[in-house]
């Protein structure tokens, strides 16, 4: 008898096994899609990882109970690479499956309830609820829990549904239930016999007594000729024409209507340009990459902002969509897609697929099968487009590899999108190229000793100068009272010669929201998240105190909740403040904002991006976003209002990401025509960073940070390994992270830091415990600290108090 390991969406650390009943045999393999059932009622589609023929030694197996996809809906490597996540970023692979499965492949089962004919009809015996139900079901046999909801008018059924199965008036079964459904158009075409010129004059002159239908075949006609293909919204629309007139030529068999399955997500269009040159330094860039791919499977081209990496990018992807595979292009934020996408359109035409998380479940499910079918040569995407089904990868580009975005942080699996594409870029025997105008000094000492091979391309296309970058000291304005609100005199002036010269100016803050907190300045108090041990944001927008941990929003508060006095003000600034102050200096402006509160639709980045090249915004004023990877040819100014709140993080990655910020956002200047000018405000204007950032001296901050890393013992050197305990009640979790170290304690001596509370040390109502383990670069001791602490995880959550305690725990932590 054969059987099959199957992953289960569920955060389950053994996959189940199951029995193949024999006219299943021959149709399911490794990858393929089934119905199966756990514990007594649940029904789940898994994955089959492994077929085989030993059967378990410790249960009984239950079979399989369908077949879902005539085809496997993942490959061999895909199952491989879910194997490799689980184990080094210690979680399950049913949490590697819930994440790279569109929602709409993982089905679940639903509850239904089924009427017992052996109750008979008398109700008399129940609740006004409970006969309402009942009779619904004795009608209708059976109802699902939404239909109950809707009989009752209310959404906690539960109670009602449990008393309904003690007194055995119906069964309860779980049935699986297929979400996806292809989407359809109805598509009009003529009929045959009209094709022929002589019956369609015919038809024209016979139709001059109705008008409305003669102009609704002519507009059909017109696009047949623009579009090939007329769809009947578009018809309707464009002939004024009704449905009823429409229906009246059908019926008279003129046209005829096809339902016809159309693509959710429409390729790019296919007018290819052929015409991308190289300057001789990307040209010399070029052959590099192509000589270090000889030898390393893994390149860093490190390239300062407004080389031409992309250019490059385009050119390697020509080479290999010529051999037939497939090539997949990282992004780090949803946002730079758009831009890109339409570049590498003009390239590669409907060859090219975007795919992240603002799609819906039914895109996903499109793309996810153009990708496996190999009919999508070129993806670009975030991080979740790595876990796509590629039936043959050639090369994957990480762009902006520096970026922390490429770490997932929350649900598992936690895992970093560079080094997991590595792993599975050697699965298929494909390259990388990590890309960056600032690396991080893990990939950059990796080159440096040789693991992966080293490209520079240290100059501007087109010769233009890198911008010139001035620190702007606010501590004497802010003195002498001459800033103007949180805009030193310096700043004013340059972005009033910017917008004077018709350029456009481009302003970072790294917090959004309008105030970061307020402050009772009779008291000192200041409005904290129920839930999380963090202050709340002022959005004035909305006027609402918003927690960025947990997502809270509460009413804005006017008097104070300690002393009661209305003395309570905003303190510091976030971007909507930045944007309601450069209204009052610059009204005549159109002004911006980009940020996650500014772009949560679907295409509102696209939107906004694509107006600030079209130059119908000459102020944008944003967080992250606008650091990364964006090319306006026509901003010339940028402008960092706050250099020391990117300084004074505690974390010991803190002067590589300023660093990193602030050269990034300074490259968005001077892209195109002239030179561009940077302003950085500071009150610290001594700081080291300030002057590797004033030289774009990225050499002279790797050498000075890499020497402290050696020194303290923090990664490249070294790996990190988080591990979080959560309880809600604070005293479980500080007995249960102190029981843990103390356990850990003499097997990791001096590599276990902690336990102690972090900054933030409630975030939705769990109280929070760290500790940090200090990992050598050694692959079989890394592999068996995991193990011990799985196994002392496990032991922990045996012990009944601490049963309730959640411990994560995240590798390679940033």
């Amino acid at each position: 008898m054969k059987y099959a390991d199957v992953i289960l969406p569920l955060a389950l650390p053994k996959n189940y096994t199951y029995a193949i009943p024999e006219n299943m045999e021959a149709a399911i393999q490794a990858g393929s899609r089934v119905a199966v059932q756990l514990g007594k009622q649940k029904k789940y589609a898994g994955i089959v990882k492994a077929v085989h023929t030993q059967a378990p030694l410790d249960y009984k197996t239950k079979p399989i109970l369908d077949l879902l996809d005539k085809d496997p809906v993942v490959y061999p490597a895909q199952l491989a690479f879910w194997s490799w996540i689980a184990g080094y970023y210690m979680c399950s692979e049913g949490e590697v499956l819930n994440a790279a499965l569109p929602a709409h492949l993982k089905l679940s089962s639903e509850t239904v309830l089924l009427y017992n004919d052996a109750y008979g009809d008398d109700f008399t015996a129940l609740d006004e609820d409970e006969y309402l139900v009942a009779e619904a079901l004795h009608m209708r046999k059976e109802l699902r829990i939404e239909e109950v909801q809707m009989i009752l008018d209310k959404a906690d059924v539960y109670s009602t549904i449990k008393k309904l199965i003690e007194k055995k008036v119906c069964l309860i079964y779980e049935e699986l239930k297929e979400v996806y459904k292809e989407k359809k158009e109805n598509y009009v075409q003529l009929h045959a016999v009209y094709e022929q010129e002589e019956n369609l004059a015919a038809l024209f002159n016979e139709m001059g007594r109705a008008p409305k239908q003669m102009e609704l075949l002519l507009a059909y006609l017109h696009l047949l000729k623009t579009q090939g293909a007329v769809l009947q919204s578009e018809l309707l629309k464009k002939s004024g024409a009704s449905a009823a007139q429409l229906k009246g030529l059908v019926d008279k068999n003129v046209l005829w209507i096809e339902k016809r399955t159309v693509d959710r997500v429409p390729g790019g269009k296919a007018t290819l340009l052929n015409d991308l040159s190289l300057s001789p330094a990307q040209e010399t860039a070029l052959q590099a990459v192509r000589r270090s791919f000889e030898h390393k499977p893994v390149t860093l081209l490190h390239g300062v902002t407004s080389s031409g990496k992309t250019q490059l990018y385009v050119k390697l992807i020509e080479e290999y969509l010529a051999t037939g595979r497939q090539v997949l292009y990282l992004l780090p934020e949803i946002a730079l897609t758009a831009q890109i996408i339409r570049r590498l359109q003009k390239h590669f035409g409907n060859k090219i697929g975007i795919y992240h998380s603002r799609f819906n479940n039914n895109e996903r499910v499109e793309i996810w099968n153009k990708v496996k079918s190999g009919e999508l040569q070129i993806v670009l995407g975030a991080r979740s487009s790595l876990l796509l089904p590629f039936r043959d990868i050639g090369l994957i580009i990480l762009d902006e590899e520096h970026d922390a975005s490429y770490k997932q942080q929350d649900p598992a699996p936690r895992y970093h999108a560079r080094d997991a594409a590595i792993y599975y870029a050697g699965l298929f025997g494909a390259k990388v190229l990590l890309g960056s105008a600032t690396p991080s000094l893990e990939s950059y000492f990796n080159a440096q000793q040789g693991k992966y091979g080293l490209v520079e391309l240290l100059e501007r296309f087109g010769g233009l100068e890198m911008p010139a970058i001035e620190i702007v000291d606010t501590k004497q304005p802010t003195a002498e009272k001459k800033m103007q609100e949180h805009f030193t005199p310096a700043l004013v002036a340059a972005v009033s010669q910017s917008l004077a010269a018709g350029r456009q100016v481009i302003l970072f803050q790294n917090r959004r929201g309008y105030a970061p907190f307020l402050l009772c300045t009779t008291c000192g108090w200041i409005p904290h998240c129920r839930q999380c041990d963090v202050s709340l944001t002022w959005h004035r927008n909305l006027d609402k105190l918003h927690c960025h941990y947990c997502g809270t929003q509460y009413p804005y508060l006017y008097t104070c909740a300690a002393c009661g006095s209305q003395t309570l003000v905003p303190k510091s600034f976030g971007t909507e403040k930045i944007e309601e102050d450069l209204q009052q200096l610059f009204p005549q402006a159109r002004i911006a904002r980009m940020d996650v509160d500014a772009v949560r639709n679907k295409d509102s980045h696209n939107k906004m991006i694509q107006l600030l090249e079209e130059r119908r915004i000459d102020i944008l004023v944003g967080t992250q976003m606008v650091v990364k990877g964006l090319d306006f040819e026509n901003v010339n100014l940028v402008g960092i209002l706050s250099a020391d709140s990117l300084l004074s993080f505690p974390d010991f990655r803190v002067n590589e990401r300023a660093f990193q910020l602030m050269e990034q956002v300074s490259g968005r200047a001077g892209r195109k025509h002239d030179k561009g000018r940077v302003l950085i405000q500071a009150a610290n204007v001594r700081h080291p960073v300030l002057q590797y950032v004033t030289a774009h001296d990225y050499k002279g901050m790797y050498e000075t940070e890499i020497a402290e890393r050696q020194r303290f013992g923090y990664p490249p050197f070294i790996r990190l390994l988080k591990i979080t305990v959560k309880h809600k009640k604070q005293t479980t979790a500080e007995q249960a992270a102190h029981v843990l170290g103390h356990w850990l304690q003499p097997h990791l001596g001096p590599q276990l830091v902690g336990p102690a509370a972090p900054l933030v040390s409630r975030v939705r109502n769990n109280y929070l415990q760290e500790m940090l383990v200090k990992l050598p670069r050694d692959t079989k001791a890394i592999a068996q600290t995991k193990q011990l602490l799985k196994e002392h995880f496990i032991k922990l959550q045996a012990e009944k108090k601490f049963r309730s305690v959640v411990i994560v725990a995240d590798v390679d932590t940033i």
